[in-house]
């Protein structure tokens, strides 16, 4: 059977190595493996089988350093979970039976318990089977934290197949970022970085293991991980086994490519990620080390993970190479990853190094070349459709009137002192023109008047605090304020809503009446999650000002992720479900529908913003944190067929909220049998997500605060002159190791 494209050029910054115990490990695996009775007579592999597919010869490239009993276990584990891939498949996928499927899948966390002193029970079949062995050889001494991680990795890599399942079900090839972030489940990434850890005998400590830059590591390996195997995997997946879920498929249905062209595009997309991955590594670890004050030895563990993780990517590329499971017949220019002439084959993959990052390097200088206040011109917005009825609050006059009062009171129309432009950061005229009581009155329209003037007031201070940010602390700023700041505010949301401190600026005056008014009545967990909202928002504005110092247009997957924190997504979705109590059950807010349908509606409002705020963030703003922007960038195109994309982007994401509301969640109800107040609870929640962004369109279409002018009263030239002019708050010193002179000022000290 011909390919369906040749495989392009990868991007291959590190040398694979091969562990010297491989022999060693391809012998106990296929022991082990007939042991489980998952060879002869299983209907699902033969000897032969397991030979051509060659998983010890994927963990010795992905584990060169593990001891000889170390790679046996990791390799029993990839053994396991490609059966269990294959066994799936052959029961399920071929003839969707999503109830067999579903009672097949519930069994089997109990085989992995995170308390070791709970009993298993019988294995009914080899994927329990082998489970059971498995983690009863890897868990004993290792932290809680660590099995409790595997653990929540494992059963996500389970469950999911429902996912894909579903699709296959429906004939529904999923959007790329619904098709990006379920991969890193169904795929197994996430899980294999646990094996990382475990291989390398570098547990990462629980007080970083949820931070953005270990997150983001982790998540830019499952992404080069699995962006890679879905080239290699295509013909097998899309041409034999009726697959659906392929990102080289994705992209050809949503961007109209041909198959070679939609394989060059998953391959630019990897490379972007591996880029995010180094750029993490080099910008975000090292502070994260002096943030959570690591002793010698956890840092150690830490650099040892992200070496794994490096590991793991070069050895698993020269795997896919080799490997009889996959397409891999590309001609001799693709296999030696672009090196003309050069070496190939085991033991070469070095000298390859030079031409891989040679191939990549446009790529890498788009990201850093960007122009700001570069004139975009007029380009033509496509026509934006939400179906859902905007409904106004008819508390909205009032409430205008009241924010109006309430900014002038807290300080936002008048200057502070250091403010480095003349007047403050915005008036009474270009706060009414905001309208901000607009949108708080279509997203909250049942709101009463006190939550109607609360929901504006907190929309009002998260622009404003988006507004400050930039000016302040932008361009040839101070990053060390900016962090000072950040932390400051954090000082004024108490989790026993009791005494704050002084507040030193408009920022934390504000913050300070508003979470008086909102957490007081709460009861604490709720408040926890509402403050935790708050904080992501304002720690991802001092990722905003970190790309802008080092003026790099974002990685499209990391700037999606992160766009729904900048944008106060969870925050302003969060205000209408105050004092809605508990009537639903915690397992189906974490449900994957539930999450599905709250992120689908998180893009389309920020994706909607991007495009009514493109020409005045990046011609008169000099911004880079724009989709249209991000998706010019990697596609290295034009500005309209960019903003033609997110466009789509947000067709596809508002069809997917859809399609999760209309099908999924009335079969969420009846999984989970719920009564009557948790029914109405679920569907009124869905009413408000479609309250939420018909109010966010109807909003960005009357509020003036997205004509393509300079904000703030300025001219375009004042503010792309404005680094050199400022950036210096409170008129404190500047200049090479003035930071700690700032402090006193910073700090309320005159």
């Amino acid at each position: 059977m011909p390919q369906p494209f040749e495989l392009p050029t990868f991007y291959v910054p590190y040398p694979a190595r091969l562990n010297p115990h491989l022999e060693r490990a391809r012998a106990h695996s296929k022991e082990w493996a007939r042991g489980m009775t998952m060879l002869e007579g299983s209907g699902i592999w033969t000897a032969a089988d397991l030979d051509a597919h060659d998983y010890a010869l994927l963990c010795a490239y992905t584990h060169p350093d593990a001891s000889g009993p170390e790679l046996d276990l990791v390799t029993d584990w990839y053994v396991w979970v490609f059966f269990f891939d294959d066994h799936f498949l052959d029961i399920y996928k071929r003839t969707p039976d999503m109830a067999g499927a579903k009672a097949y899948l519930d069994r089997l966390p109990a085989f992995m318990p995170v308390d070791l002193s709970e009993e298993v029970p019988e294995p009914s079949n080899q994927v329990e089977a082998g489970l059971a062995d498995l983690w009863r050889r890897t868990v004993p001494g290792t932290s809680e934290g660590y099995r409790r991680r595997f653990h929540e990795s494992t059963r996500h890599l389970l469950e999911e197949s429902l996912w894909e399942l579903s699709n296959i079900s429906a004939g529904r090839v999923s959007n790329p970022i619904e098709y990006i972030e379920m991969r890193r489940k169904v795929g197994g990434a996430p899980w294999s970085a646990n094996l990382i850890e475990h291989a390398a005998g570098a547990e990462v400590p629980d007080v970083i293991a949820t931070s953005r830059p270990v997150r983001v590591l982790r998540d830019c390996f499952a992404d080069g991980v699995h962006l890679r195997n879905d080239l290699f995997s295509y013909q097998r997946e899309i041409e034999e086994e009726g697959e659906l879920s392929n990102a080289v498929l994705v992209l050809e249905r949503f961007l109209g490519l041909d198959p070679q062209e939609a394989a060059e595009a998953v391959n630019d997309l990897l490379t972007s990620r591996l880029h995010q991955f180094e750029h993490t590594a080099f910008t975000e670890v090292e502070p994260l080390f002096e943030e959570f004050g690591l002793d010698p030895a956890q840092r150690l563990d830490v650099l040892a993970y992200v070496k794994g993780l490096q590991d793991w990517q070069s050895g698993g590329h020269e795997w896919h190479m080799r490997s009889g499971r996959y397409m891999n017949g590309a001609d001799a220019s693709a296999r030696s990853v672009g090196v003309l002439g050069g070496p190939s084959g085991i033991g070469t993959s070095a000298a390859q190094i030079g031409a891989s990052l040679a191939a990549t390097l446009p790529q890498r200088a788009r990201a850093f070349g960007h122009a700001p206040f570069r004139p975009v011109g007029e380009v033509e917005r496509p026509p934006v459709s939400i179906p859902f009825e905007t409904t106004l609050s008819p508390h909205l006059d009032a409430s205008r009137a009241h924010v109006l009062d309430w900014a002038g009171r807290m300080g936002m129309l008048d200057p502070e002192p250091g403010f480095p432009l003349p007047g403050g950061l915005w008036n009474a005229g270009q706060l009414a023109g905001y309208d901000f009581a607009l949108c708080a009155a279509g997203i909250h329209p049942a709101a009463s008047p006190d939550a109607l003037d609360l929901t504006t007031d907190w929309l009002t201070w998260g622009t404003y605090g988006d507004d400050y940010y930039p000016v302040v602390f932008g361009r040839g700023g101070d990053m060390v304020a900016a962090r000072i700041t950040t932390e400051r505010l954090k000082l004024f949301m108490p989790l026993d809503a009791g005494v704050v401190p002084p507040p030193l600026t408009v920022l934390e005056r504000s913050l300070a009446d508003l979470w008086q008014r909102t957490a007081g009545p709460m009861e604490p967990p709720e408040r926890r999650r509402f403050r935790t909202a708050i904080e992501e928002m304002c720690d991802s504005w001092l990722w905003e000002l970190a790309n802008q110092k080092q003026n790099r247009v974002p990685d499209p997957v990391d700037y999606i992720e992160m766009r729904r924190k900048t944008f106060g997504s969870d925050l302003t979705m969060s205000l209408s479900r105050i004092g809605r109590g508990d009537a639903l059950p915690d397992e189906v807010c974490r449900s994957r529908p539930v999450h599905g349908m709250e992120v689908a509606a998180q893009d389309v409002a920020c994706l909607l913003n991007d495009l009514f705020s493109y020409r005045k963030e990046i011609e008169y703003e000099g911004e880079i944190h724009n989709a249209v922007l991000v998706v010019q960038n990697f596609l290295d195109c034009g500005p309209q067929d960019a903003m033609n994309v997110v466009g789509d982007l947000l067709a596809a994401r508002l069809a997917e909220f859809q399609h999760i509301t209309g099908t999924r969640i009335p079969a969420l109800l009846e999984e989970f049998d719920l009564d009557e107040a948790a029914r109405e609870a679920l569907l009124g929640y869905v009413a408000e997500l479609r309250d939420w962004m018909a109010g966010i369109l109807t909003w960005h279409e009357a509020s003036e605060r997205y004509a393509p002018r300079a904000p703030f009263g300025q001219d375009a030239q004042t503010l792309a002159d404005l680094p050199a002019q400022m950036v210096r708050p409170w008129n404190t010193p500047a200049g090479l190791g003035m930071s700690a002179a700032r402090l006193p000022s910073l700090l309320g000290g005159r």
